[in-house]
């Protein structure tokens, strides 16, 4: 296979495993509600380290594309810094957060479409970035390619050396008895990239918080917090909510070590994040 169908089927083993436990399920926002308020941050934050280097990408009078900007975690940081901001997204929930962000911080130079992002139409900017987003991807060549399409001077993609999806696997174990189909991450998209004639700059980013991947917060500070921590995101079904909450009630000193600081999480993977980025036009 290329490298690109293996990526796609590492997408579609992820999909089918979900298909097979979740079953069929109504056509549904999966990140908007609670999960995309979890994903807003002050765009008037002092940036941390690691977006402090993406930022050193971005120019004034840049038009920069947020491909799958979500609640504008980053996006919104770097209209501060920007002419403009462009957040492609395909959730309404996850809009309507960085439109209420937007608006709350005095942010008048970003705007939104609610559009996949291989169906977005007439997008232009200077510089495109997906942040956390090509785990998701299934067809990753054409992703890349419009992207590389949209950008006058540059690409950034950034993502964890450990997915985040699948710093969940110990848990997805725990409960469902079986491995969970691990999401593609930085070794299968750099092969798709060197197909298509991309020769990228990768960087291991500065910044190694305590829990990888995460949105930037303190540690669960009580028993009932960090059992609450464990039940969180998209690996787990509804319905199983209350056995799976038993089964972390009966493993918690397997999965949360109590610290000064608070429980931590034993489950992570230590993971640093990547930046892999290329000017446009620069092909073999």
């Amino acid at each position: 296979m290329t490298a690109a169908q293996t990526y796609a089927a590492l997408i579609d083993a992820v999909h089918a495993q979900r298909s097979r436990i979740h079953g069929q399920q109504p056509a549904e926002d999966r990140f908007g509600g609670l999960v995309a308020q979890r994903f807003r941050a002050d765009p008037h934050r002092s940036l941390d380290a690691n977006l402090q280097v993406v930022a050193s990408y971005v120019q004034p009078d840049d038009v920069f594309i947020d491909v799958g900007g979500g609640a504008g975690r980053v996006g919104l940081a770097l209209a501060l810094r920007c002419r403009q901001v462009i957040n492609v997204d395909s959730s309404p929930g996850m809009l309507a957060e960085f439109e209420a962000c937007a608006a709350q911080a005095g942010i008048t130079n970003a705007r939104t479409v609610l559009a996949d992002w291989l169906a977005a139409a007439d997008i232009a900017g200077d510089v495109s970035l997906a942040s956390s987003v090509t785990y998701f991807v299934h067809d990753i060549g054409p992703f890349i390619e419009k992207m590389v399409a949209a950008s006058r001077r540059r690409v950034l993609i950034t993502l964890w050396s450990v997915p985040s999806p699948n710093q969940s696997a110990p848990l997805f174990r725990l409960v469902y008895g079986e491995e969970q189909a691990p999401a593609p991450g930085h070794q299968e998209l750099l092969p798709v990239l060197w197909d298509m004639g991309i020769l990228p700059d990768v960087r291991v980013l500065p910044d190694v918080p305590l829990i990888p991947g995460a949105m930037r917060q303190g540690l669960p500070q009580t028993h009932q917090d960090a059992v609450h921590w464990a039940l969180q995101g998209q690996w787990l079904r509804p319905a199983d909510q209350a056995r799976a909450r038993d089964l972390v009630e009966a493993h918690f000193h397997e999965l949360f070590a109590q610290r000064p600081e608070g429980f931590r999480p034993l489950w992570y993977q230590a993971a640093r994040q990547l930046l892999i980025t290329w000017e446009t036009g620069q092909r073999q």
